[in-house]
Formats: C-alpha cells, structure tokens, sequence
C-alpha cells in the first residue's frame, strides 16, 4: 500500500544475458531480484530469482504464488518464482531444472503442479530427466495433482531416484522447508547429505 504520492520504480536492464532458452535480465529499484522472461515461443517459462533457498517450480502465476506463499507460512524463503506454464514439456521441465539449480543458495526444490491440460506424466518424465541429467544432490519434493496423476507417481517411483512425493501442499511445503534447512545446516558444516527414503 502507498500513500499520497508515493511511487515505485523498477527499470529493466537494457543489456539482457542469454541463458539457453530464455533471456536473463535484472530489475533496479527496491529489492534485487533477476527477471527472466522467455525469449523463445518454446521456452514459455517465467521466471524471477529471489534471495531464498528453496526451489520452486510450478505451473500457473497464482499457484506459483500461492506455493511461494506456503513456504513462508512454514517458515522457508522462496529461492525463484517460476512459472512453466500451462502444456509444460519434459524438455521445458529440464530446463526450468537447470534455471533453478543454476543459484548456488537452493537446498531444496519443491514442484508443485496441476495438471489440468498439462499431463502429470509428462512432467514426471522432466523431473526423472532433470534429476539423472543434472545429478541432482539436494532434495526434489514433487506434489502432482490432475491429469495423468497415477501414471506420474508410477514413474516416478519406478525411477528409485530419490524424488519425494506428497499429495498435499500443505505437508509438501513443510517437508520442503525441513529438508532445506538439514541442507543449509549441511552446507555451513562443509558436510554431504545423503538422503534415503523413505525420509
């Protein structure tokens, strides 16, 4: 809320840096965040680094926000806003894996989907790639609901990759954010974490 006159500014960087399918820029004004919109037709992911450590990859601005705000409300800090979309592929999912692990701060990432038109499957098969792919060490919390829903916890179990799953976002967000913290306290200790499931 503003009073009087009050006005923010934020001015977009005019130098904008590429960074495989999307372009990164950066935003001046009260708070330091990187804006990073789509730069091709394909990519359709939206994306806003924060200075938290927890992941999240979601599909939908109000979901995303929605997600972003469970977080806090259990006591973790947001690493990104990204949105993928509404007919996210496996490849996009990759690639919105590699944007959110590109921040060195993330311990925790937590995928948060509904799969009205998009199919839960689909994104499994992304996560399952992202995670082999990109030797995911820190933990990947995925809460899926919708289209193909049972088809993706199959794969995903099938996988025995050390991926998380949770029908609740509620109970997802406190896992994320617990798990987060053993990782940070991890980090500060220059100890490796090895998780094994069940957790």
């Amino acid at each position: 809320m503003f009073e009087g006159n009050s006005t923010l500014l934020l001015r977009w960087n005019v130098e904008p840096k590429q960074f495989g399918p999307v372009l990164i820029g950066s935003a001046q004004g009260g708070m330091d965040i990187e804006a990073v919109a789509s730069n091709t037709p394909k990519a359709d992911i939206n994306y806003i680094g924060l200075d938290g450590n927890i992941g999240c990859l979601v599909n939908g601005a109000g979901l995303a926000m929605a997600t972003m705000d469970i977080i806090k409300l259990h006591g973790g800090t947001p690493a990104n806003f990204l949105d993928v979309g509404g007919g996210a592929t496996a490849d996009q999912v990759m690639e919105a894996f590699k944007l959110i692990t590109s921040d060195q701060n993330v311990n925790s990432i937590l995928v948060n989907i509904f799969g009205g038109i998009m199919r839960c499957d689909v994104i499994a098969q992304g996560i399952i790639q992202a995670a082999q792919q990109l030797d995911l060490k820190i933990p990947i919390i995925v809460r899926l609901q919708g289209t193909k829903v049972e088809d993706a916890k199959a794969l995903i179990a099938q996988s025995e990759l050390k991926i998380l799953t949770c029908d609740s976002l509620n109970e997802a967000a406190k896992m994320v954010v617990k798990l987060s913290d053993i990782v940070g306290l991890a980090k500060e200790a220059s100890i490796d974490v090895k998780f094994e499931l069940p957790i």
